[in-house]
């Protein structure tokens, strides 16, 4: 079949779930994954032929893609911060607003500890694919970077995440709910937990509800802050002084949050809001 006619197809079976320009770039991500073709490939041959075998991938890539699986799923692979990130169904699919947060991580370390630049220690909580503390390993690449997450499958991905990059991480496999903590002390922790109440799955798309894990995005309705909670308490304990704590946010629980920091006797507390104007992240000094 001609290439061309594949993307026309493309368009028959998906513009109806997603915007034209999204489905273009899902063609083109999938034909420079399995093909190896850039996008340009169709100005240049009009009439590329593919044979049953070169087809196969794109059209089981399409099934895919018409019951809302991310395509980031489909083909096992992300680009995050100029980095590879093998992603399934295990992991979260790292988002652009977690590039601002580790870019306000690096900031703030410059600002706030530019004589720890050597021996900085970061934990990362709730690591998932490792793209927080693989890429502040790259950013930072004097800091000692340790990741912890309560998933085995997750902290497979991570390892592998971070060998595929050539960076060092120490990984650590533990339930933050249900940790007495470290027997040493850490410059920054930092955490983009679960944090999606019950009540806002409706406003969430199909193809996170239905793909991502449950278990790194939802809290009960009632309690929505648990893992705030537990790791402010924890990094109270393994902050060292003028430590640096930073979290991704619900945007619906911006006060609450900043209210959290404040009760355990954290300074210098600030709210920034995402690409999208919402209330995302939040960073407080250890007073």
């Amino acid at each position: 079949m001609v290439l061309k006619e594949i993307k026309n197809i493309y368009h028959k079976e998906l513009d109806e779930l997603y915007a034209k320009e999204e489905v273009d770039s899902f063609f083109y991500l999938l034909i420079e994954h399995y093909l190896k073709l850039q996008r340009f490939v169709l100005a240049l041959q009009p009439n590329l032929t593919l044979t049953k075998e070169e087809e196969q991938p794109l059209f089981e890539a399409l099934s895919g893609l018409k019951l809302q699986r991310p395509v980031q799923y489909i083909i096992g692979s992300t680009n995050f911060m100029d980095l590879y990130f093998e992603v399934n169904e295990n992991v979260l699919i790292p988002r652009p607003e977690t590039e601002d947060l580790i870019r306000w991580i690096v900031e703030k370390v410059k600002t706030n500890q530019p004589e720890r630049k050597s021996g900085l220690r970061i934990l990362d909580i709730g690591t998932g694919s490792g793209c927080i503390a693989i890429t502040l390993a790259k950013l930072l690449p004097d800091a000692k970077i340790f990741a912890l997450d309560v998933s085995k499958k997750a902290l497979e991905i991570a390892k592998r995440n971070a060998e595929r990059n050539a960076l060092k991480v120490e990984f650590v496999h533990a339930d933050i709910l249900n940790f007495d903590g470290f027997a040493s002390n850490f410059d920054v922790i930092v955490s983009n937990p679960p944090y999606v109440r019950e009540m806002e799955k409706r406003e969430m798309h199909k193809n996170v509800l239905e793909h991502e894990p449950e278990l790194a995005l939802f809290v009960s309705d009632e309690n929505p802050l648990v893992f705030y909670k537990a790791i402010t308490e924890m990094a109270k304990q393994n902050l060292s002084e003028k430590g640096l704590l930073f979290f991704e946010i619900n945007q619906y629980l911006a006060k609450e949050t900043e209210a959290l920091l404040h009760q355990h006797n954290f300074i210098e507390i600030e709210v920034r809001k995402d690409i999208f104007g919402n209330d995302r992240m939040t960073k407080g000094i250890l007073g």
